[in-house]
């Protein structure tokens, strides 16, 4: 009896020293086949595609204001109306100046005439010899001369009759009439202010005009996603203003020009504005309103698909050194085959394979993704089971070989997305 204690205890010492096998407890899912929608999401505001800005092109203190903001407005209807005092006083003025030019011009028409008779004149006599040299050169200076006036007082006219043209058409621009039928959607200005007309300067906006009955949603795409968006893509549009109603539109424009917020600061964001018509008959939208929009880039119907979070990236595994994972646990390297030079690996994407107890580590090809699955184009055959969860197992812990145990019926829950039922 005691020789048999003596020969087993080496045996329970070396049991007892051995370290017991980590289980980690999993979940998974079948690679299926299923339609994938590639989305590009972006925040915006409403629009009106057609939107007129009215501005006055004469200075004044508005005298006359016919509508109000939200009021619907027909094209030629009369809007604003400008003192026009100051242009009436103008515009007698210069009828006042052209009625002179004239009379000068028809004085001068008269002493043209004399002055031309006296010429003739004078040439016939000279030519008689009857008439010196002098006299006849005197006479041609003065018809001369004469011609010359009127040439002038003929420029004065055209002078003034452009000037009262100027004049009156400012007279008429006092008034301002609607250049199109829409809404006023935006009022600036009150009876009784003044304004500033665009022939001095920017000029002052005194509404907006737009045709509510046709609205867009103006969304912002960052500039490495909007590669993938194209004139006609279809898109899924939600208001602030109608929770929990969707509405259809189709992007209609692409800006070329990039707009940049934060520029040479950390926070710098390039954008570029992309306009999607809104497919809505039944809905009222105001100018300004937030909107998200989900762009149908892409559609793939019928391919293999696994979960994105059983996507993972690790690096490739070398000989003779440990496989690292997605964040940099270990190093590895690899070797090229024809020159024999060895360099930094590159990550690979890998999901995880259930074989029996164990996993395989497989590196996949894949494609488009939507919001829950990512197209497999290369790696998998379908029907395998991979490993969806937890997060932390999959994206860090997970090795070639390691054993798991399927628990599918425990929720997920925890900061990293583990199962609250994991055992190791």
């Amino acid at each position: 009896m005691k020789k048999l204690l003596l020969m087993a205890l080496p045996l329970l010492v070396l049991a007892g020293g051995c370290k017991r096998k980590e289980v980690t407890t999993v979940q998974t899912t079948p690679v299926e086949r299923h339609t994938v929608t590639e989305k590009v999401s972006a925040t915006g505001k409403i629009q009106p595609e057609a939107e007129v800005k009215i501005s006055p092109e004469v200075s004044g203190e508005i005298i006359q204001l016919t509508v109000k903001e939200g009021e619907q407005v027909k094209a030629g209807q009369l809007l604003v109306k400008i003192k026009p005092d100051a242009y009436q006083a103008q515009r007698e003025q210069i009828v006042a100046s052209l009625s002179g030019a004239r009379a000068q011009a028809s004085g001068q028409q008269a002493s043209l005439v004399g002055a031309q008779q006296a010429y003739q004149r004078t040439k016939e006599l000279a030519g008689k010899g009857l008439a010196a040299q002098a006299e006849l050169d005197q006479a041609k200076s003065q018809f001369d001369q004469a011609q010359a006036q009127l040439n002038a007082a003929r420029f004065t006219v055209q002078q003034t009759e452009a000037n009262l043209r100027r004049v009156t058409e400012d007279l008429n621009k006092t008034a301002i009439y609607a250049p199109r039928d829409g809404t006023v959607s935006q009022l600036n200005v009150e009876l009784g202010e003044r304004v500033v007309g665009t022939s001095q300067m920017a000029g002052t906006v005194m509404m907006t005009i737009a045709d509510l009955t046709q609205m867009e949603a103006r969304v912002n795409v960052n500039e490495n996603d909007v590669v993938r968006v194209s004139v006609g893509d279809t898109a899924k549009i939600e208001v602030d203003a109608y929770p929990n109603r969707p509405f259809k539109g189709i992007v209609r424009e692409i800006a070329n020009t990039a707009q940049t917020a934060g520029q040479g600061t950390q926070e710098q964001v390039t954008n570029f504005e992309v306009r999607i018509r809104v497919l809505a008959e039944d809905a009222v939208f105001r100018p300004g309103m937030s909107t998200t929009a989900d762009i149908e880039t892409e559609t793939k119907p019928n391919v293999l698909t696994v979960p994105i979070q059983a996507v993972t990236a690790r690096m490739p595994e070398a000989p003779g050194k440990p496989t690292a994972t997605a964040s940099g646990d270990a190093a590895a390297s690899t070797t090229d085959s024809s020159t024999g030079d060895t360099g930094p690996a590159k990550m690979q994407q890998v999901v995880f394979i259930l074989d029996g107890t164990t996993v395989k580590q497989v590196p996949v090809e894949t494609g488009i993704s939507d919001d829950s699955n990512m197209e497999v184009t290369g790696g998998l055959k379908g029907g395998e089971t991979i490993i969806t969860g937890p997060y932390r197992a999959v994206s860090r812990e997970l090795k070639e070989g390691a054993t798991v145990k399927v628990d599918n019926k425990t929720k997920r829950g925890g900061a990293n997305g583990e199962s609250a039922g994991d055992d190791k």
